[in-house]
């Protein structure tokens, strides 16, 4: 079923992301909500990153300063994989309708996560684009970024440089060491030029791979979490191991398996494969080897 205009539409290709109100239904972002504040609760008895996913790493991803007084759990690897709330969102919601309005009618699957930023924490998202992790045949990839909490200015909100989808795939490699994330100079002219993307819970931005994008702390009393669901046109293949693995992974969600695969050029670096719960380490690296280029 279509839910988005023609107008829409095409304000997603030329930005490379459109804002989506009531993504998903009140019930499902109550289950979504529900869901989240018992892991947040479960995680108060943990002192580090804990639980499995496929690949054996942790499900839940921990914070270096997270306590039972001040939770900071920042990351749930695959949560559709334990979670019949967020399977449900990631399937069959506006959500899904609406990827398939830009990228389809034959969508699958690649991954899914939450990211969130509980009240006074640390975490920082830096600037990147999406592909560079999850490099495939073609670039007919959505990353729908849904808000389980109201995002403000206060928050740390997704930041995004519009257009940007237009430009070269940058580096997250440098002198050596991935980073996970752009060069200084990089980011810095991105920030310029970057739109502030905040909504009510149940909104959704729908983000090209190809985006650039970054967030900074929460410096509120108020939660910040973002259920991440990313789809990709099924003709599209991938081209290295899926860094947040789920037996979910292929899944068709709307239309057919075209059993065909569909190419574009381009040249990228191979990403590295996290050996931690999610990327927030690997992008610490950054400060850690003081990596600098240009632009």
């Amino acid at each position: 079923m279509r839910v988005l205009t023609k107008a829409q539409h095409d304000a997603f290709w030329r930005s490379g992301f459109l804002m989506l109100e009531d993504a998903v239904t009140p019930a499902q972002l109550a289950g979504l909500t529900r869901d989240f504040d018992g892991w947040v609760a479960e995680s108060k008895g943990h002192k580090a990153s804990y639980g499995q996913i496929v690949d054996g790493r942790p499900r839940f991803d921990l914070h270096p300063d997270h306590s039972a007084a001040r939770p900071q759990l920042r990351r749930v690897n695959a949560p559709c994989d334990v979670s019949d709330a967020y399977l449900d969102a990631m399937r069959d919601s506006r959500m899904t309708d609406a990827v398939a309005d830009l990228i389809g009618p034959n969508v699958k699957h690649h991954h899914n996560k939450i990211n969130s930023k509980l009240p006074g924490s640390a975490t920082e998202v830096k600037w990147h684009q999406d592909f560079p992790f999850t490099p495939h045949s073609n670039s007919d990839l959505v990353t729908a970024l849904l808000c389980v909490d109201d995002v403000t200015d206060a928050n740390g909100p997704l930041e995004v440089a519009p257009g940007s989808h237009r430009d070269p795939l940058h580096p997250i490699w440098h002198d050596g060491v991935f980073t996970g994330a752009m060069s200084e100079a990089v980011e810095a002219a991105y920030k310029k030029q970057a739109v502030i993307c905040k909504g009510k819970a149940g909104t959704v931005c729908l983000m090209h791979t190809r985006v650039a994008h970054g967030s900074v702390p929460n410096s509120s009393s108020k939660p910040r979490t973002m259920f991440i669901a990313v789809y990709s046109a099924a003709d599209a293949l991938p081209l290295t191991p899926n860094p947040v693995p789920s037996k979910h992974e292929g899944l068709i969600v709307r239309g057919t398996d075209p059993r065909r695969i569909r190419s574009e050029a381009y040249q990228i670096e191979i990403p590295q494969y996290p050996k931690s719960a999610s990327f927030f380490s690997q992008q610490s690296t950054r400060e850690r080897q003081g990596t600098q280029s240009t632009m």
